[in-house]
């Protein structure tokens, strides 16, 4: 199971930092990752860290604002959201892999096989 947590209402230029624990059976959770879906539009990829390596990748319209960071010992992610604009406004869900997924899939949703319930994140302007 992945648990995400930190969502909620914050102004524009504001920050949040968003958790995803991992529980349940021992998968290999290689790459964890943070997607986003806002109302009316496709999943989009946000950014993901890689285990072996310590490999990150981010979406093009949350570089150099959002940071992903990994705890290895508790199974978590993490997403620090800096500077944040309406157009972040998503339910933002977390995903794991089972295996081991090559760079240039990391931005793929079939590339994760156990998501998250999702929380939400609103950004008022």
């Amino acid at each position: 199971q992945l648990q995400a947590f930190g969502g909620g209402l914050v102004q524009t230029g504001g920050s949040l930092r968003l958790s995803c624990a991992a529980s349940g059976p021992t998968f290999n959770r290689n790459t964890m990752a943070w997607f986003r879906q806002a109302p009316g539009k496709e999943r989009e990829f946000v950014a993901a860290f890689r285990k072996g390596g310590g490999n990150t990748a981010y979406g093009d319209s949350v570089r150099g604002r959002f940071t992903i960071s990994r705890d290895n010992t508790k199974d978590t992610v993490y997403l620090q959201m800096n500077s944040l604009v309406p157009d972040d406004t998503a339910v933002y869900y977390c995903a794991t892999s089972s295996g081991w997924v090559i760079l240039s899939a990391l931005r793929e949703s079939n590339s994760y096989a156990f998501w998250g319930q999702g929380t939400l994140v609103t950004v008022s302007s």
